[in-house]
């Protein structure tokens, strides 16, 4: 029997990894080899990952909750499972799909049914990750239509901007002058200047 080693991943500093830490320590896996990423799945380079990788030797197992834990979408998904499976040499379990478990089966016929369910699995966990970011964009669409801002509020304008304004408008000074007294960037000036002509601020 090789070492057992757990890996969790979560997409952000503010989720909550609790969930993956109690099933892998559920599976008695030792504290120091369970390794966990805090960070965005949007690449590979994930410290721990790749510290857990170089620690893996052929016989141990890799334990992770679910199979989007190894990869953003469906392709980098498929190629850590074959790499860690074949390349390394390790056996995987998901715990939350126990078909998905390389130590069952290691005759032709369970290799398939593994191999089939992970293309299944992996396709699912992509396309469930392209509906939210579809719903997000309906959503925030529905919201700006409902008239909800987002961002940053823009700062306040300079006390002097009206006047620095109504200066460059009527020729009297350039619009470089007319930012530089107001502090601000002309790219700056001339954009919040746009803004209020159409709502007829100014």
């Amino acid at each position: 029997m090789g070492a057992v080693y757990g890996y969790i991943r979560v997409s952000s500093v503010d989720q909550n990894e609790d969930r993956q830490a109690i099933a892998l320590r559920g599976r008695g896996i030792p504290e120091q080899n369970i390794f966990m990423d805090k960070q965005s799945g949007k690449d590979f380079e994930r410290p721990q990952y790749k510290r857990m990788v170089k620690k893996l030797k052929p016989g141990d197992l890799l334990c992770v909750l679910s199979i989007d834990r190894l990869g953003r979408n469906y392709k980098e998904i498929q190629d850590q499972w074959r790499r860690l499976t074949k390349d390394v040499g390790v056996d995987v379990s998901v715990i939350d799909m126990p078909l998905l478990d390389t130590r069952n089966g290691k005759d032709l016929m369970g290799t398939f049914i593994a191999d089939l369910v992970l293309q299944i699995l992996s396709f699912v966990a992509q396309n469930e990750r392209e509906n939210i970011r579809k719903r997000q964009a309906q959503g925030i669409a529905a919201a700006k239509a409902r008239g909800v801002k987002f961002g940053r509020p823009p700062r306040p304008l300079p006390e002097n901007y009206h006047s620095a304004y109504q200066r460059w408008k009527a020729g009297k000074i350039t619009g470089t002058a007319a930012a530089k007294e107001c502090g601000m960037p002309l790219s700056t000036f001339r954009y919040r200047a746009e803004i209020y002509e159409k709502a007829g601020l100014l």
